[in-house]
């Protein structure tokens, strides 16, 4: 009975029938009470966003798997002390973390969270060295900044490690625990640390195989049949196991639905286990009469998800083998494997095999590997971790080559090197384009991405990257390209669009701004990114109250959305709420604190309300994250201006120059310092190259006439007044520069600045 509830849970979540799933899971607990059943509950639960109720029923569990899915109720309901205590229980210090890779990323975006960046770095460094293909964990070191260059990270180490899991997750020592002992272990690692002397023989004896196949020793360890708790075949005759291993390989979720680019999405459950499963199957092989003589044997492996290692054939004398005879057995998969040459085993082979000493396989001690699982028995290597002789295993892998079951897939080593090398070759071309983006490396990373395959650099997520390197390189068009090209590939896909509205705002299309908002909203309303580009919308329309409320409510929905926070310090700046604005940046550089627009930010807010030293420190906070950023050069030399420390602003704006040859502001700026320093000849040497640049910018004519004034060129100054109104400038610098024609020939009064 409890077998049969605990596939129907799972074909439930399959099936996305949480509720079914969860009534089935509740009849299940009622009737055979365990903690692993709640654990099953808890994971329903947690499938269908009721991390509350999950955090309830798991709540005080010491198994740690429990714990585990405790941590992640916590997590979704902003416990973070609870989440941490459970990972990591302050009465137990040397316990481990529980699921390996996934709960040590889980425990750094706790660290994270809490402004602890040391120890986030350190557990997101050991989920990616437990799991080269966590690529969350490395795109979180990106964001911090203490990424290692991908060509190390997804490097040969790497690839050893991935070719490891597949070889050995099968020999966990929790394979061959019984129902009693799963109980009170913990979940370790497919990669046994020590084990017993028939274990480590086993594993010896086929790293040499390996190495005499393939001509690597990296492939060192026993054939891999990772665990597929959530098959859809399981038999109702199966007798079940307390230890539930369909949650093992959950990833931690974000805190709210939609979260921003700092945390990703996160599935919340994996309902088929993984490769990287550390946990048993909930259902273990079923102990089954041997097949009589004559009798045909087949064995589905998707019926016994837990196989183990199973007794060689070296322990079927020589008396049992032909080895002139060919021997045909169906493994664990369903396909047939032709021993030509080799042994043929018949039914005294197998009931050879099946006794010892007059002992059965299930006298066996576990600590030696042995399941009590007889005929499930199997020479496929697809189906169990076999191990004969050196000598006659070295003969049948000459003719057989290994294979392994990943997944439902059936591979041969050669094709999981090769297989684990080009996914790492793609990770290497990924990793080191976000890095460097990461770093605000923008052209870099550019370059990076163009080494990408068409398949995957047309897709939603690296053109979003794009687009958002070109949006740093303030290249506002060919961003625009990018994002529409990426929207156009992923409709559905809302990564970087709270950007791409930013985009259109600075380049004032606000039709396509508009359209965009309102195609976010309709596809998720629940979403930050739709109501900043909502928010974006209403603030190009000077509407900035309604776009308050639109980035106030992308906050409500993920608190833990930096721009969001910053964009409502923006509008509380145009709305002159000074002190709001504060508090709005400063929330969001408790969420990141790299995050560089809301240093810039506060620095724009203290540069307007003349508190020059406040400014010029976030300025170079803001420099310090992100050194290439023309603007933020510009602005800090202006602040050093203001400070009357004009030929240290010149230098900086010298940088700002060479940053961005495209951007104007560096250049007037420059202008405005070398007035102030009385070298005007040096001043409108700048101010005719800019005409060049923004032709029809009438600051730039309003101040070469303010130098020609300065200079008694009344004619020249006149005509460049002249043309600055006729370029038709703001209300504020039209009144100034005709209060500037007015004095003109009154030389005590002339005004420096317009």
């Amino acid at each position: 009975m409890e077998a049969i509830l605990v596939d129907c849970v799972q074909k439930s979540l399959r099936h996305f029938m949480h509720s079914n799933a969860i009534f089935i899971s509740q009849r299940l607990c009622a009737q055979f009470p365990s903690e692993t059943n709640l654990q099953l509950l808890a994971g329903c639960y947690l499938q269908s966003n009721q991390a509350y109720c999950a955090y309830h029923i798991l709540k005080g569990s010491q198994m740690a798997q429990s714990r585990y899915l405790f941590a992640i109720s916590c997590f979704h309901m902003d416990l973070l002390s609870e989440a941490e205590a459970a990972l990591c229980p302050i009465n137990d210090p040397s316990a481990e973390v529980p699921n390996g890779a996934a709960g040590h990323y889980l425990l750094g975006l706790i660290y994270r969270c809490t402004d602890r960046r040391k120890r986030a770095i350190k557990y997101f460094k050991q989920a990616l060295s437990m799991d080269p293909l966590m690529w969350t964990a490395y795109e979180e070191l990106c964001i911090l900044g203490a990424a290692e260059e991908a060509t190390v990270v997804f490097g040969e180490a790497a690839a050893f490690c991935i070719q490891k899991q597949y070889l050995n997750c099968s020999t966990s020592p929790n394979d061959h625990m019984s129902p009693e002992d799963s109980n009170e272990a913990a979940p370790r690692s497919c990669i046994p640390e020590e084990g017993s002397p028939r274990q480590l023989k086993q594993m010896q004896g086929l790293k040499d195989i390996a190495a005499y196949h393939h001509g690597a020793s990296i492939l060192g360890g026993a054939t891999c049949q990772p665990i597929n708790s959530g098959s859809s075949n399981m038999s109702f005759y199966n007798t079940p196991s307390p230890m539930v291993a369909q949650l093992s390989s959950v990833a931690p979720p974000p805190l709210c639905r939609n979260v921003m680019a700092n945390f990703q999405n996160l599935t919340p459950l994996s309902v088929d286990s993984s490769p990287k499963s550390i946990v048993n199957s909930p259902i273990q092989a079923p102990r089954r009469k041997r097949v009589g003589k004559g009798k045909s044997r087949k064995i589905s492996g998707t019926l016994f998800p837990d196989s183990g290692p199973r007794r060689s054939s070296r322990l079927s004398s020589s008396e049992n083998v032909n080895a002139n005879a060919n021997s045909t057995f169906v493994s664990g998969n369903g396909t047939k494997n032709t021993y030509k040459g080799g042994s043929k085993l018949n039914h005294v082979a197998f009931h050879s095999m099946a006794t010892r000493k007059g002992q059965s396989w299930a006298n066996e001690n576990i600590d030696e590997g042995i399941r009590t699982d007889v005929l499930d028995y199997s020479l496929n290597d697809t189906s169990t971790n076999s191990c004969s002789s050196p000598v006659v295993e070295t003969k049948t892998y000459e003719q057989e080559p290994a294979t392994f079951q990943i997944g439902r897939q059936v591979t041969s080593g050669s094709k999981l090197i090769t297989g684990a090398s080009e996914i790492l070759t793609l990770l290497r071309v990924l990793g080191e384009g976000y890095r460097l983006a990461s770093l605000y490396r923008s052209q870099d990373a550019l370059d990076t991405y163009l080494k990408l395959p068409q398949k995957h650099y047309k897709t939603g997520w690296v053109l979003s990257q794009v687009g958002k390197a070109y949006f740093e390189l303030v290249d506002y068009l060919e961003a625009d390209c990018a994002f529409s090209l990426a929207r156009q590939i992923t409709p559905y896909s809302l990564e970087g669009m709270d950007i791409h509205s930013t985009v259109l705002y600075h380049l004032k299309e606000d039709m396509k701004l508009s359209y965009l908002a309102q195609e976010l909203i309709s596809t998720d309303r629940l979403a930050p990114q739709s109501w900043c580009a909502m928010g974006n919308c209403y603030s190009l329309q000077k509407d900035h109250e309604t776009a308050l409320k639109s980035f106030q409510r992308a906050v409500q929905l993920n608190p833990r959305f930096a721009y969001a926070h910053t964009l409502c310090g923006h509008e509380y700046v145009a709305l002159e709420d000074f002190e709001n604005g504060i508090k709005c940046y400063q929330s969001a550089l408790m969420v990141d604190s790299r995050h560089y627009k809301a240093w810039y930010g506060l620095g724009m807010l203290y540069l307007r309300q003349e508190k020059l030293e406040l400014s010029e420190h976030r300025f170079r906070m803001a420099f310090q994250i992100n050194p290439r950023s023309s603007v933020i050069l510009s602005y800090l030399g202006t602040a050093l201006h203001a400070l009357k420390r004009s030929w240290e602003a010149l230098a900086i704006m010298e940088k700002a120059i060479l940053a961005d040859k495209k951007n104007p502001l560096p250049m007037y700026q420059k202008a405005s310092i070398l007035i102030s320093l009385e070298k005007f000849d040096e001043a409108l040497d700048v101010l005719e190259e800019l005409k060049e640049c923004a032709p029809r910018e009438s600051s730039v004519y309003a101040l070469m006439a303010n130098i020609y004034r300065r200079r008694n060129m009344h004619e020249r100054a006149m005509f460049h007044y002249g043309v600055a109104l006729d370029l038709k400038p703001s209300a504020t610098d039209a009144a100034a520069i005709k209060a500037a024609v007015e004095k003109l020939h009154i030389p005590d009064e002339f005004e420096d600045d317009l």
